[in-house]
């Protein structure tokens, strides 16, 4: 966006601050690990789509890092056919020719010295050819162990920052596995990088639906005067999955349904829903909300973790009319595995808004179906006057925000059945996005890519948010690691989950039927 541009945004909307659109300057994008899972399914067609649609810069130029040999024009190739197979739209072979025609790829391992001389060299044949600098942003879609190892090996080779352009460094999640490991790279990443310069993606909070939770809260003056334990009396977030782990024991084994959506995608849900109003959207504005409430999450003691938690795993059963071997009986696993499938926790925010609000968080696989969803309960109304036979019950309004498959927002409220009888049941104002937009959303890696681009950091993740977010699982971590005898709950695999989840909840609540 021009200066002039914004300057007008900003005379239109005097109260709405920080939403404008950085300009996406020239840049090169280099991919570490761009033979694997993830560039050839999100990136590469996130990348197509924005190209597309015209939302990369002028001059774009990409670079793929892997082990494996290829020549350019070899994963050329590859990269059209994962477009064709995987992006959301059929490509245009005029747009796919722009973004891939100059696509260049070099390999090597990680730590090898003479691929990130050949980056440097590469990134020098660009900017001749533009006549100018070029921004770098530096993506490392590998497996976490190389993050470390990338991060110092770009450091030794001068590609950390340069004078005349911007220099960023992407990495994706797990970060970490637990807090001290995740201490420990944000060490080392910040003895190369400054904080400015490094975007940790969390793909939930790309996701339109996630986003629309801020405009949901600070957009409507509906909502605000009921966002507080005065009257809202519980909160569930659920994020349930139909699939088992997919043949990816070898990372499930080590991560577990905890570490897996808990610690990241959930918790931050969790934060966007319960942040206090920033300033600003100005992405340090709206992180440090989110470090205050995370800040505030009680994590359980040690004596309180068996009270407060629940984990388990699903045992055979049938999902969607296939009949599905239980997590012990996946290839990979160790029969004796004590690693959780599902995961659901009690936890209460200490502060001012939410003192006494309890937040039931559940997460697991081979559930009954898929749906990532919050639902905030309200409190039920203090008197009854009427009653009638016939009637449902006068049961508590509820919001319940849809962040996926049907995303959208529902109200629950109570209404007069027809007929000459006073009866009460709930019925539901509803919004999709399907519906209202008539378009499809894009996916959430279009957004996040061209925000590292632009140097927006609002939906990236801080080093003491991070921090933060791994001190509230670390401690039901280390308790269910100490704890080598009491016997994992099994659940059959597409059923509402172990029952023991029941007891976390407090007397006359139960958890939204899936």
């Amino acid at each position: 966006m021009s200066s002039a541009v914004a300057e007008q945004v900003d005379a239109e909307n005097p109260l709405v601050e920080g939403l404008e659109r950085l300009p996406v300057h020239p840049t090169a994008l280099v991919v570490f690990g761009a033979t694997g899972d993830l560039a050839h399914r999100k990136l590469l067609p996130a990348l197509y789509n924005l190209a597309h649609e015209g939302a990369l810069p002028e001059r774009f130029e990409l670079i793929g890092i892997a082990r494996s040999e290829h020549s350019d024009e070899a994963f050329r190739r590859q990269a059209a056919e994962s477009i064709e197979r995987f992006s959301r739209r059929k490509p245009d072979p005029d747009v796919l020719q722009g973004l891939l025609g100059d696509l260049r790829y070099i390999s090597g391992n990680f730590d090898d010295d003479s691929v990130y001389s050949a980056v440097t060299e590469t990134i020098g044949q660009f900017e001749e050819r533009a006549g100018y600098p070029l921004n770098r942003v530096f993506y490392m879609a590998t497996a976490p162990q190389f993050f470390p190892v990338i991060a110092e090996r770009l450091g030794a080779a001068g590609l950390d920052r340069r004078e005349d352009a911007d220099t960023r460094l992407v990495i994706e999640k797990p970060f970490g596995h637990d807090l001290a490991s995740a201490q420990e790279l944000n060490r080392t990443l910040l003895e190369v990088f400054d904080e400015e310069q490094i975007f940790r993606i969390d793909h939930y909070l790309g996701k339109e639906t996630v986003q629309n939770l801020m405009a949901f809260r600070f957009a409507n003056t509906l909502f605000e005067p009921v966002w507080n334990r005065n009257f809202i009396d519980h909160v569930e977030i659920t994020a349930a999955e139909e699939i088992g782990i997919e043949g990816r024991a070898a990372y499930y084994e080590g991560a577990g349904a905890l570490r897996d959506l808990v610690q990241n995608h959930m918790l931050q849900l969790l934060s966007l829903l319960t942040m206090e109003p920033p300033s600003t959207f100005e992405a340090n504005r709206v992180r440090d909300e989110k470090v205050k409430v995370l800040s505030a999450v009680v994590p359980p003691a040690p004596e309180e973790v068996a009270a407060a938690t629940v984990r388990g795993q699903y045992g055979p059963g049938t999902v969607g009319g296939k009949q599905v071997p239980g997590y012990l009986e996946e290839k990979g696993v160790a029969p004796d595995s004590r690693t959780e499938t599902f995961a659901a926790l009690r936890l209460h925010i200490s502060n001012w808004r939410w003192a006494g609000v309890p937040f039931y968080v559940r997460t697991g696989k081979r559930l009954r179906k898929r749906v990532t969803e919050i639902v905030v309960t309200l409190r039920p109304v203090p008197h009854v006057a009427f009653q009638s036979t016939g009637s449902v019950g006068i049961q508590q309004n509820q919001i319940i925000l849809t962040v996926q498959p049907d995303e959208g927002v529902s109200i629950s409220i109570g209404a007069k059945i027809p007929g000459t009888r006073l009866r009460i049941r709930p019925v539901y104002m509803e919004f999709r996005y399907g519906t209202s937009f008539l378009s499809e959303s894009p996916e959430a890696y279009e957004r996040l890519i061209t925000d590292a681009m632009r140097g927006d950091a609002t939906l990236f993740t801080r080093n003491d948010e991070i921090e933060t977010l791994w001190g509230i699982v670390d401690p039901i971590l280390s308790a269910w690691h100490e704890d080598t005898h009491s016997p994992i709950p099994q659940y059959p695999a597409g059923s509402q989950g172990p029952e023991e989840a029941n007891r976390l909840l407090d007397e006359g609540r139960e958890w939204r039927r899936l």
